[in-house]
């Protein structure tokens, strides 16, 4: 079974946000569509592991920011690989309280939807949340809304663990030419350094190899040190 095929079915990406009584989080999540259209239902699938499950499971409500392609990848890192329970995830993001009472993630939004939970389904590692939407709203008429597949494909982004479509990669096979620089992969997201790429938000240019990095270079998704990567074998 080739499992890669999954991989073709079209996603988006998005900051799903939950809580109540000042208390909230958010996470990066691929799995959000719309069910039915009278009423306008959305479903969302969250892993059970996850701070914001515990949120939406008391709360009932949660609340989809649609990002665009120009979210950065620090952002993504925030809301998809740090966990809510260590850090305050909103802290510098721009937002603003929805009509459920959620905050709604405005930065690097095409448009957002809030909803209240009328149903759930036990996926076993996950949870998929029915809720039938209360208010929606475009942000940028301008921006174009990331897919999965630009955000693996452009950013070179990777899914966490936790994600439903989460698929375990095997390294490479075909041996790389003795002159070219090793890749190394960040053990905390996935993410990694291609010397022949460099890093475009981090200001490395194109060339630089990873042991040529300077000192204080972290993950351009989830923030780790060096220390964190391996060689690719």
């Amino acid at each position: 079974m080739n499992t890669s095929a999954f991989r073709k079915i079209s996603y988006g990406l998005y900051v799903v946000t939950s809580g109540k009584e000042g208390r909230f989080n958010g996470q990066i999540a691929n799995t959000v569509f719309q069910v039915t259209s009278e009423p306008p239902t959305l479903a969302v699938s969250i892993n059970k592991q996850n701070f914001t499950h515990e949120h939406i499971r008391e709360s009932r409500k949660f609340a989809a920011s649609i990002l665009s392609e120009t979210t950065p990848m620090t952002m993504i890192g925030r809301f998809g690989f740090k966990c809510g329970r260590d850090i305050n995830k909103f802290e510098g993001i721009s937002v603003r309280t929805g009509k459920t009472g959620v905050p709604v993630v405005t930065d690097h939004a095409v448009a957002f939807v809030e909803a209240e939970v009328v149903g759930e389904l036990d996926c076993g590692t996950h949870t998929i949340f029915l809720g039938q939407v209360v208010e929606c709203d475009i942000l940028d008429s301008q921006a174009e809304p990331m897919t999965y597949a630009y955000y693996r494909r452009v950013k070179g982004g990777k899914a966490p663990k936790t994600a439903p479509t989460y698929l375990k990669e095997e390294p490479a096979q075909t041996a790389a030419p003795a002159a070219k620089a090793a890749r190394y992969t960040c053990t905390i997201c996935g993410y990694i350094y291609d010397p022949q790429k460099g890093d475009t938000e981090g200001k490395i240019e194109p060339g630089t190899r990873f042991e040529d990095l300077p000192a204080d270079w972290v993950c351009p998704v989830c923030g780790a040190k060096k220390d964190k990567f391996v060689k690719e074998a």
